[in-house]
Formats: C-alpha cells, sequence, structure tokens
C-alpha cells in the first residue's frame, strides 16, 4: 500500500509565521511538522509516498527530504497548482496510486496511534474507504460523523455544522480505494471555492462503502498557533516516555 501526504495549503490560521513559510515545515517537537506523517507511514509499513504541495514549496520539502534513504522511504513529489481543497489536492494522486488502496494523511495531523492496525484492517476490506474519528470538545471546528454504533457505520459527515449531530470528527487520516478518483470527479466546488473532502466521503457512504475505526490515543489538528504549542508538548512528552529523549 501506499502513501499520499498533502502538504499544502496556506496556513492561514498561522500566520504570520506561514506568510513566507510553509506551516508543515514548522518545528513540532524536535522535527519538522512533515517529518512525524513520514514516521507513522513508516511504522506501517508504508515507503512509498508521494508528497503534494503548492509550486513554490516543493524545493523545500525536496531539501529537508533530499536523502529519503535516510529515512527508509521512496519520496516522490507532486505539484497541486492552487490550494483548492483536500479532493482537488488527492486528485494529483491518480497516476501514483495506479489503481491500488493507499492512505491519505494531511500533514498537519499529529496523532500518538500507531497506523499499523488500521492499515492492515483496510487491506482486508474488500472495497470502499475507510475513515479514522476521534471525539473532540469542540466539534463546530471540524467534519463531523452521524453514526450508528450499533452497526458500525457512519450515516452522515457535516463540515463544521452549526448543530453537530455528534463529537465525532473525521481526522485527516483516510484510506481509499481506486473508486475515490471518480468520486472526485462527480463532485463541484462548495461555497468556498474547494472540492470538499467530505462531499467525496458521503459519496462512499451514499453507496454503503465507508468504514470507520475511532482513534484512542491523543490527536491534534496542529494549524492553530496553540495546536501547534500543544503538539510539540505532546510529542516532546511521548518520546520521553517511550524513547528516553532528553
Amino acid at each position: 500500500m501506499k502513501g499520499v501526504i498533502l502538504a499544502g495549503g496556506k496556513g492561514s490560521r498561522l500566520a504570520p509565521l506561514t506568510k513566507i513559510f510553509n506551516k508543515h515545515l514548522l518545528p513540532v517537537g524536535p522535527y519538522p511538522m512533515i517529518y512525524w506523517s513520514l514516521f507513522k507511514l513508516k511504522e506501517a509499513g508504508i515507503v512509498d509516498v508521494m508528497l503534494i504541495s503548492q509550486e513554490e514549496q516543493i524545493p523545500l520539502f525536496q531539501k529537508l527530504l533530499e536523502d529519503d534513504r535516510e529515512l527508509g522511504m521512496n519520496i516522490v513529489y507532486q505539484v497541486q497548482p492552487e490550494a483548492s481543497g483536500i479532493s482537488d489536492g488527492l486528485s494529483y494522486a491518480k497516476s501514483f496510486a495506479q489503481g491500488e488502496k493507499f492512505v491519505l494523511m494531511l500533514g498537519d495531523n499529529v496523532f500518538e496511534d500507531s497506523l499499523r492496525p488500521f492499515v492492515d484492517a483496510f487491506r482486508q476490506q474488500e472495497s470502499g474507504a475507510k475513515v479514522l474519528l476521534k471525539e473532540v470538545a469542540d466539534p463546530k471546528r471540524f467534519g463531523i460523523a452521524e453514526i450508528d454504533p450499533a452497526h458500525h457505520r457512519i450515516l452522515s459527515i457535516e463540515e463544521k455544522p452549526e448543530h453537530p449531530t455528534s463529537s465525532y470528527c473525521v481526522t485527516g487520516i483516510y484510506f481509499y480505494d481506486q473508486d475515490v478518483f471518480q468520486y472526485i470527479e462527480e463532485i463541484s466546488p462548495s461555497d468556498r471555492g474547494e472540492l470538499e473532502i467530505t462531499d467525496v466521503n458521503n459519496l462512499y457512504i451514499s453507496n454503503s462503502q465507508l468504514t470507520y475505526d475511532m482513534l484512542k490515543g491523543w490527536w491534534i489538528d496542529a494549524g492553530t498557533h496553540e495546536s501547534l504549542h500543544e503538539a510539540s508538548t505532546k510529542m516532546f512528552e511521548t518520546m520521553k516516555e517511550k524513547e528516553g529523549y532528553e
């Protein structure tokens, strides 16, 4: 299975840090943010990765990751011309995926759980997609899943709802089969002019092809000043506990 990391976007919530700097290159603990997505994929046995960002940002990632052999990974780069949504960015990975299942990660997601059990579960899933959910205290900020726990299925997903149906947010960790690229072609831009991944996931739901699992450990969308600080703190704490980092 391959991995796709979206590392573009304007990073406006982290201004002025991101005025001339891609947010995925900001430090989280002792490493640039992008490293944590790569580490999680490698831990799960995924070493073939496509990193997608805007054209002016790609050389920065290439410089940082120029010796990908040190990471034990094969990294290729793809330009997303404009920051026009997750689904738009993903559309540029079609040839890389080569019709196989793959993992899509948003590069500003920093989390504790290993991806390996979820990757293994998705390999066993005959078709469709899988998302990872996490209970949050502020559901209005995220895409929120209405779930039917008795049948372990998602009924719907609503982006940044005014009246959330649950507190389970869809994290930026997705598993897709090749049908995702057809679904992307079927959706239209949202009111903010972006191709929303929520619309793609709802198409999977309409075909009864979207499964889910829950993250058990901490998870942070490190896209604000507060959450970036929290992610660094959590990562240092985790490293001290697991690796004896000083």
